[in-house]
């Protein structure tokens, strides 16, 4: 094969690595919003924290809280205890509170 047809099969590649990626960032955006909805909205969420993997969360009322579904969003654990959920969230954990933080400041 001549070089020509290499150069032509990388940016084939390239771009469906970048449809990929641009793909999976949208999708993690809905599932960041679908998220903020099992926590019962925007106006439920008065506090956020991280620690490593997990995702704390003070909720207004936590009857609103729908915490199969948010399991089903990808956590790999919630637990509740008062008026506050922990969510293992793994590496989405830091990307979920700073997507609240903006859209509770109105970034967005």
């Amino acid at each position: 094969m001549h070089w020509y047809y290499y150069v032509i099969i990388i940016g084939i590649l390239l771009l469906v690595a970048l449809a990929i990626v641009k793909g999976n960032k949208k999708d993690f955006k809905l599932s960041l919003n679908k998220l903020v909805e099992c926590l019962g909205g925007q106006d439920n969420i008065v506090s956020t924290e991280v620690n490593m993997s997990r995702f704390k969360v003070t909720l207004k009322d936590i009857t609103k809280a729908n915490k199969e579904a948010i399991l089903k969003l990808g956590a790999k654990g919630v637990v509740e205890i008062d008026n506050q959920l922990k969510i293992i969230l793994g590496n989405n954990a830091k990307q979920l509170k700073k997507y609240i933080d903006n859209i509770k400041t109105n970034k967005f």
